[in-house]
């Protein structure tokens, strides 16, 4: 594969997840939380701000674990893309579980990022 065409999906894909982040800020997140506390999930807030900050995270380590050769940058890519699916298959269920396998899926930006982190949790660095 072409280097410049991962790091095009690399870099969409981090700073997407890290704007996905930033937008549940300022700290500590409380229209997040509030919508959480709705669903009836325990511990809103802390579950409120350990997403926000996961997901800036790991849309900083999809990025940076391409600047690493070796085991190093394979490690931060595939835990960061591994927190990526987790945290997309809690909104899938918690925030769209009316869009499990239709139109609607398949028509938002939410399917493109659980597929490149699954891309991204397969392939780690390999090019």
């Amino acid at each position: 594969m072409n280097v410049l065409s991962i790091w095009i999906i690399r870099l969409t894909l981090g700073i997407s997840f890290f704007l996905h982040g930033w937008g549940k800020l300022p700290y500590p997140p409380e229209k997040f939380a509030s919508w959480l506390e709705s669903m009836s999930i325990a511990e809103p807030m802390l579950i409120a701000s350990l997403v926000a900050f996961g997901e800036m995270a790991a849309g900083i380590g999809i990025i940076a674990g391409g600047l690493f050769a070796g085991k190093l940058g394979n490690f931060i890519t595939r835990i960061s893309a591994f927190g990526i699916t987790i945290i997309m298959i809690g909104a899938f269920y918690l925030a769209h579980p009316d869009w499990f396998i239709n139109e609607k899926l398949f028509k938002s930006e939410q399917i493109y990022i659980f597929a490149l982190s699954i891309f991204f949790l397969i392939n780690g660095n390999r090019k």
